[in-house]
């Protein structure tokens, strides 16, 4: 059975890791890059202390509706029927924290008082809030302030089109903003879904409401009441090689700050892969 399992892992992973990988677009800023996965190299993260404002910059990908956003490196799939919507932004190797940060929220404002030429006149009156679902990658090739916009250490969000476009004009490109981080309002319980084969559980975790990113996952089952600690496979899926199929499961979800909600026998006995659960929430 051993190969078996091999084989089918090997296959498994050959079709689910491409969905990490978000479309190329060309932003009005000229950058050309496809968002995905983040190397291992590590970056000074930038402040994301609830609160205080900080400064960062932003563009815009995706499209007039938002199309180029699906898919990404936080797994969360098609953005509208997991509940993201297109306000979401890609953000930078500052600030993605190699994938830990998916889901968190953060309020966003253009900054007027940026020394950017026509920034006064680029910026529109207000802030807006998005959900990171992507990551925006370095382009070393390119100066950080002349196309490299997402080179660490520069915090940075590329923001879906429909929601960039709540903050500044769309001629404008790239805008010096303001940022910080929020918790997020979210409608139900968080959402896991279910993905696999047996002994390789991957479970998409969407829909996270308050800290929104997600540090830790457990699952408990009928044949083990202790809890089992997944592991990070990518983005928000988190991994489990035990044996759960038709299992009555509840989970527990720690986000970054150390909180953590219990979803009691989330999902039924007799469940099946590819199935989405609704549990508790933050």
């Amino acid at each position: 059975m051993a190969p078996v399992r091999a084989v089918l892992l090997a296959f498994l992973l050959a079709a689910l890791l491409p969905l990490a990988l978000s479309h190329p677009h060309l932003p009005r800023h000229g950058l050309v890059h496809r968002h995905g996965q983040p190397g291992h190299a590590h970056a000074a993260h930038a402040p994301l202390g609830g609160g205080a404002w900080a400064s960062a910059h932003a563009t815009f990908y995706g499209g007039g509706d938002a199309s180029g956003t699906m898919g990404g490196a936080c797994g969360y799939g098609n953005l509208y029927s997991t509940g993201y919507g297109s306000n979401t932004a890609a953000l930078s190797t500052a600030l993605f924290n190699n994938g830990l940060s998916c889901g968190a929220c953060f309020e966003v404002r253009c900054d007027p008082a940026g020394t950017e030429a026509g920034a006064p006149h680029a910026c529109l009156p207000g802030s807006t809030v998005v959900t990171a679902t992507n990551f925006c990658p370095p382009n070393f090739a390119q100066a950080s302030d002349d196309g490299g916009w997402c080179n660490p250490p520069r915090a940075h969000f590329d923001m879906a089109q429909p929601v960039f476009q709540r903050i500044a004009l769309y001629r404008a490109g790239i805008v010096p903003v303001s940022y910080r981080r929020v918790a997020c309002q979210k409608k139900g319980g968080i959402r896991f879904t279910i993905n696999g084969h047996s002994y390789f559980n991957l479970v998409l975790v969407t829909n996270v409401g308050g800290p929104g990113d997600v540090h830790a996952v457990a699952v408990k089952s009928d044949r083990s009441p202790a809890w089992q600690a997944l592991s990070r496979n990518w983005g928000q899926n988190w991994q489990s090689n035990a044996l759960l199929d038709g299992q009555r499961l509840s989970f527990r979800v720690t986000a970054g700050g150390g909180r953590s909600v219990v979803s009691n026998n989330a999902v039924p006995r007799g469940w099946s892969f590819g199935q989405t659960f609704s549990g508790a929430q933050f």
